[in-house]
């Protein structure tokens, strides 16, 4: 993808995301849109993110792939890593190399390397003070991620967070709690299509879930509806 071709899909993204806020939306599908969207623009393999529930609490609510999600996962059960330590502290942890890192990630790396990543590198999503989530970054090739990739993985993260805080302030107390456990509820949806899918074609759950994705993007529809559809076999892919 050429410079330009890049900048103006960013721009895209950006006004995609815009618009997104301004109208009701499903937090999963845009965590889903900004997790695709890092692929698609940067120098990384898969990308996941967790994100606080009312009660701090993380969980993966978005990833482009089955390896991603896994290793997040990993993460939350054993409360180590760099996409968990970027959540505890609020600060971007970067990753350059998985074979050097503190002895307290060696589970980590050991199993990031099993599904072929060499790096990661988390964002968090925060504003100011306040820290809700994770956006992850993981490339299969060592080295430092490029800082304007960096930059922009940031400003899309810091768009999303402002639209997660501003829904969290209007709807405040108990609706706050819906909204989240309806967006963790619509991811497990979400992984249940992606079993019909794989079991119906015998592909594996990554290539479910671009079909999944492939149809909601095509037919213009919700990835939460069109996986809603399949797991009631109203829809069949």
């Amino acid at each position: 993808m050429s410079n330009t071709d890049r900048e103006t899909h960013l721009v895209d993204v950006f006004t995609t995301l815009a618009d997104t806020l301004v109208a009701d939306y499903d937090v999963v599908e845009l965590l889903q849109t900004l997790v695709d969207t890092t692929v698609d623009l940067f120098d990384v393999s898969a990308a996941g993110i967790l994100l606080a529930e009312a009660d701090g609490a993380l969980d993966v609510v978005a990833s482009t792939s089955e390896a991603s999600y896994l290793i997040e996962v990993m993460q939350l059960d054993s409360e180590e890593g760099p996409c968990f330590d970027c959540y505890v502290t609020g600060a971007s942890v970067s990753v350059p190399d998985l074979g050097t890192v503190p002895d307290r990630w060696l589970p980590f790396a050991r199993a990031a390397s099993e599904h072929g990543f060499a790096s990661v590198f988390a964002i968090p999503l925060r504003l100011r003070a306040e820290t809700i989530g994770t956006l992850n970054l993981l490339r299969r090739e060592t080295g430092d991620l490029n800082p304007r990739d960096i930059r922009a993985a940031q400003a899309l993260a810091d768009v999303a967070t402002i639209g997660i805080l501003h829904e969290r302030t209007v709807r405040e107390g108990d609706v706050v709690q819906r909204q989240l456990q309806t967006a963790l509820g619509t991811r497990v949806v979400i992984e249940q299509a992606k079993g019909v899918v794989s079991e119906t074609r015998r592909v594996s759950t990554d290539a479910a879930f671009d079909v999944l994705r492939r149809h909601a993007r095509d037919h213009n529809a919700r990835l939460a509806d069109v996986a809603r559809d399949v797991v009631e076999r109203s829809l069949e892919l």
